[in-house]
C-alpha cells in the first residue's frame, strides 16, 4: 500500500516519476487534501490541458513485475473532454504498456494495450461511473491473462501476449481529467 498519509501536501508525490503518452503538456501531479479520502489526502492530476490524445502518467518508482495485482480508489473530479482514471501495468516506457481505465463522461471501463504510443482496445464494459465519488478499480496481470474489477465486482478478463516481461506500474489519466487516487495497493504475484 502506498502511504499517501506520509506524503507532503501541496508537493509532487514522493516515490513517483512522471511521463506522458501522446501530445500536449506534461501532467501536473500533486498531493492534495481531501476529507473523503482514506487518509484525508489523495494523489491528484491537476492539469486541465484539453489535448485529446494526452495521457499523463505517475510511475511508481523502483517497482517492476510481470505478474501483479493493483487495486486503488479513484475519483473523477473535473474535465470537459474526459473524466478518467486508470492503472498501468507492465510499463516498458511512456509509449508501451497495458492500461485499464474508467471514464465518468463515457460511462465505461476499457482495457487497452499501448504500443509505440498507439492505444488499441482489447475489451470493455459499459456501466454507470459517477463523477465526484470514490470508486475502486482493480487490474490483475498473470501470464497472458488480465482481469479487471470495478467497485469490487469482476467485470471481465482478456488474454494478450504483447508485453510478457516485467514492467512498471503507474497511475493514468486522459486529456483534461482532474482525477484523484487513494488506497493504492500494489501486490506482486508469483
Amino acid at each position: 500500500m502506498i502511504a499517501i498519509d506520509r506524503l507532503t501536501l501541496g508537493s509532487r508525490p514522493a516515490g513517483f516519476t512522471f511521463a506522458r503518452t501522446g501530445r500536449g503538456a506534461e501532467g501536473e501531479w500533486t498531493v492534495t487534501a481531501d476529507p473523503t479520502a482514506a487518509a484525508g489526502r489523495a494523489i491528484e492530476q491537476t492539469s486541465t490541458d484539453r489535448t485529446d490524445y494526452r495521457f499523463p502518467l505517475a510511475i511508481h518508482e523502483n517497482f517492476s513485475a510481470a505478474n501483479v495485482a493493483v487495486e486503488l480508489r479513484f475519483k473523477a473530479v473535473a474535465g470537459r473532454i474526459d473524466q478518467a482514471g486508470g492503472i498501468v501495468v507492465r510499463l516498458q516506457d511512456a509509449d508501451n504498456y497495458y492500461v485499464v481505465r474508467a471514464n465518468a463522461l463515457e460511462d465505461n471501463v476499457r482495457f487497452y494495450r499501448v504500443v509505440q504510443g498507439r492505444r488499441e482496445q482489447l475489451k470493455g464494459a459499459d456501466l454507470r461511473i459517477t463523477a465526484n465519488e470514490w470508486h475502486s478499480l482493480g487490474l490483475r496481470a498473470e501470464g497472458d491473462r488480465f482481469s479487471v474489477s470495478y467497485d469490487g465486482k469482476m467485470l471481465f478478463s482478456v488474454t494478450d501476449r504483447t508485453f510478457a516481461e516485467a514492467g512498471g506500474v503507474a497511475l493514468w489519466t486522459k486529456a483534461d481529467s482532474v482525477t484523484r487516487f487513494d488506497r493504492i495497493a500494489i501486490t506482486p504475484l508469483p
